[in-house]
């Protein structure tokens, strides 16, 4: 790898971002001619090398990229170095599965008292639960539980970790609400 190589690739590896080859131009104080060359000369390195980086172009912009063929364990990795964004709605859904799981939409509708299926639905692509089965009664609705990306996310290694739930008393509950 050239001089000229490795400044390009510390330079896109440290932005992050597509950068224009402009930019890259000034930052590297090179000749437009020798940027273009080493720019296919990190093309090449990172494609014989068998790499799990490659150059890409777009426009007039090049950028440092994963190979598609390794987008799973990228996002597992940075799923567990970043928790997902959680709205009050979906932390409540994640309560009801975590406490009382497998459990069907239905019943984490009836606890909340509000249509949850978008909410369900985000869950399950952030990959937080999974569905585990059906339960065995008319229209065999599908049940969901917790998954590792939960436990990663919340930092618990077991659901045994998670805290007690306080008791409930409607009676307290009413009173509570009257004093309001």
């Amino acid at each position: 790898m050239t001089q000229l190589e490795a400044v390009l690739e510390a330079i896109l590896f440290a932005v992050g971002d597509a950068v224009p080859v402009s930019r890259l131009i000034t930052a590297a104080d090179a000749e437009p001619a020798a940027v273009a060359h080493a720019l296919h000369g990190l093309e090449a390195h990172y494609a014989q090398a068998g790499s799990g980086i490659e150059l890409v172009r777009m426009k007039d912009k090049v950028q440092l990229c994963t190979r598609p063929e390794y987008a799973t364990a990228v996002r597992r990795a940075t799923e567990s170095r970043r928790p997902p964004a959680l709205s009050a709605a979906a932390l409540e859904v994640l309560t009801v599965v975590a406490y009382r799981q497998p459990v069907t939409r239905a019943y984490i509708e009836q606890l909340r008292g509000v249509d949850s299926s978008g909410t369900v639905a985000s869950l399950l692509e952030k990959g937080m639960i999974e569905p585990c089965g059906h339960l065995d009664v008319p229209g065999r609705p599908t049940l969901f539980r917790t998954t590792d990306i939960f436990l990663r996310t919340f930092g618990i290694s077991g659901l045994t970790e998670l805290p007690d739930l306080p008791e409930w008393n409607p009676e307290e509950q009413m009173v509570m609400g009257e004093m309001e």
